[in-house]
């Protein structure tokens, strides 16, 4: 399977929403930026798509959402919690921003890696 080329409007869209937050680190995952919060990815760039990691609850909802579907870096290999922001979401800094802050909130209340 070939990795898509990392996206660099992406790139910049996740540094935008996440403005610095210092208890975020971005680092690299799949090649791509990737959020971490105590060691736990949070967030990340896969390509042009960018992926939010939420508990359950929060999960749900956000499934509810048209155009929100698994992250999935490989095909048919999905990966628990972790959910693609679909392009009506990340049209909307507002609404992108309020995921990509339930995320960091869910992984700061799992325990440290």
């Amino acid at each position: 399977m070939k990795m898509p080329h990392a996206s660099s409007e992406t790139a910049a869209l996740l540094d935008a929403l996440l403005e610095g937050d210092p208890r975020v680190k971005v680092r690299k995952m799949f090649g791509h930026p990737a959020g971490f919060a105590n060691g736990n990815m949070c967030v990340g760039t896969f390509g042009g798509e960018l992926f939010v990691r939420l508990g359950d609850s929060e999960g749900r909802l956000l499934s509810q959402t048209p155009g929100v579907r698994r992250f999935e870096p490989m095909p048919g290999r999905p990966m628990k919690q972790y959910f693609v922001l679909p392009p009506a979401i990340l049209q909307k800094p507002a609404q992108a921003k309020k995921w990509v802050a339930r995320s960091i909130e869910y992984v700061l209340s799992l325990p440290p890696k």
